[in-house]
């Protein structure tokens, strides 16, 4: 920027006291100089002109400095890259540099005298003013955050940086308030935020997928492991409904036996015994030394007829496994088992197994009793072999026998009514508690494992041969 130079105004006021005192050396002389004193003032006078000249260029030089000065000045404060306040106690604007004027978008002439806290957000102010107290009461630089609203409803943050400053003109508080924006900082603040939100809610899905994912196998696990239970257990009440049925069957069918041995043995023996009695009678007055004769034979059919009776009585329900136990009661049949099939048996038990309640000890005599009959009647065996032992925290019954045996499947292939006796094993170990396994093969024999859990010691799950 240039300006013309201006004569200043002491410039003006030394060249007139200067003519002024010239004047009055002439007045006081009354007399012309001479030539000499006339050159040698003019001499004087052309060198105090060129001081004032010098001095004159001086000024000059030093008001341009200072207008440069001013310049970079204004330049500095007004178009700062920030905004900067003079703000009293209150918080109204002393002063106001361009660029504070342009956050705000306001006129600069319309904010002196504003409080610069009313251009904030309600939520904001509170915060404003406890910093602005801060800034007087306290040493240093003091620093806070605050949004604002413009004219045009546009909501911006802004960072002050605030100090205490003393007033030249008086007792008067203010200090200096830099007031930068923020918004962009903000915004990548609250994107940051975000981010960390969604990342954490993305971990979130991500767990929940590998768990809904392990709910969903488990489902499908559970589901088909519910369908073979299903199936299982249609298969096993399929087995029960034959079962009963077959039970029903076996029941008439002995009961048919039954009576038909009854009506043609007891029949028989008695109505000997009374065709024997009749005769007897008519005998006695004709030969009296036959009536002894007559009388010992009628004897031994009736014997006969008791033996026959005792018998059955033994097959449905024999006695001396109530009256005496169960070891006594195996080895009556046993015994009777080997007079009738010539099958040897070897049997041994532990000592306990006399304490095993009446349901089980039914149980393991049955069991005993139809792998026996299956023995003599489809296995072509010599010899058994019965051997009951405590096993963890139940009783083992083991029976074995050196026949014929089959394959592994055969019992599965085999029909239905061939089955009825393993069946009806089976279902009577369920009913106690217990398991049963057997396990054949070819030319090595048949073995038929019970097990029944001993009082307070339940056996662990297993499937049984016969159930696969």
């Amino acid at each position: 920027m240039s300006k013309k130079p201006n004569i200043p105004d002491t410039s003006i006021e030394l060249r007139r006291r200067a003519e002024a005192r010239l004047r009055g050396r002439l007045s006081k002389g009354g007399v012309r100089k001479s030539a000499f004193e006339t050159v040698r003032v003019l001499h004087e006078l052309e060198v105090h002109q060129i001081e004032l000249e010098l001095q004159n260029a001086e000024l000059q030089e030093a008001r341009n400095r200072s207008e440069l000065l001013l310049e970079k000045y204004t330049d500095l404060y007004d178009f700062a890259p920030i905004g900067y306040f003079s703000l009293d106690e209150q918080g109204r604007i002393l002063e106001v540099n361009l660029t504070g004027a342009a956050l705000l978008d306001v006129e600069r002439s319309y904010l002196i005298g504003r409080r610069l806290w009313s251009f904030m957000l309600p939520a904001s102010q509170p915060l404003f003013l406890a910093f602005l107290k801060r800034t007087f009461a306290e040493t240093g630089k003091q620093v806070c955050e605050a949004a604002l609203l413009k004219k045009d409803t546009t909501i911006f943050w802004c960072s002050f940086h605030g100090t205490a400053a003393l007033s030249t003109n008086g007792p008067r508080k203010w200090c200096r308030v830099a007031m930068s924006d923020i918004t962009s900082l903000k915004q990548v603040e609250e994107a940051q935020r975000r981010m960390e939100v969604l990342s954490i809610a993305i971990r979130s899905l991500k767990r929940e997928i590998v768990r809904r994912q392990a709910v969903e196998k488990a489902l499908k696990k559970s589901k088909k492991h519910q369908a073979d239970l299903l199936q299982q257990s249609h298969r096993m009440q399929e087995q029960l409904r034959h079962l009963s049925r077959e039970v029903l069957r076996a029941q008439e069918e002995e009961r048919k036996r039954v009576s038909r041995e009854l009506h043609d043995v007891i029949g028989q023996a008695l109505t000997s015994i009374n065709l024997r009695l009749s005769a007897l009678k008519k005998d006695a007055a004709l030969d009296p030394k036959s009536i002894e004769q007559n009388i010992v034979h009628t004897q031994q059919m009736v014997e006969q007829s008791v033996n026959i009776v005792h018998r059955f009585a033994r097959e449905l329900r024999p006695t001396v496994l109530d009256d005496l136990g169960l070891i006594p009661a195996l080895h009556t049949f046993m015994k009777s088992f080997t007079e009738e099939t010539g099958i040897r048996v070897n049997f041994s038990a532990f000592a306990g197994v006399k304490e095993v309640s009446g349901d089980k000890r039914t149980v393991l005599y049955r069991v005993v009793q139809e792998a026996f009959n299956n023995a003599a009647r489809h296995a072509q065996a010599s010899r058994l072999d019965v051997k009951i032992q405590k096993l963890g925290g139940g009783i083992c019954m083991t029976i074995k026998d050196n026949g014929k045996g089959f394959p592994g499947g055969r019992v599965l292939r085999a029909k239905k009514n061939r089955r009825l006796g393993l069946l009806g094993m089976r279902e009577r170990l369920d009913m106690v508690g217990g398991h049963f396994d057997i396990t054949s093969r070819p030319g090595k024999g048949t073995t038929v494992i019970a097990q029944i859990p001993l009082p307070g010691h339940p056996l662990p799950e297993r499937t049984d041969t016969l159930s696969r």
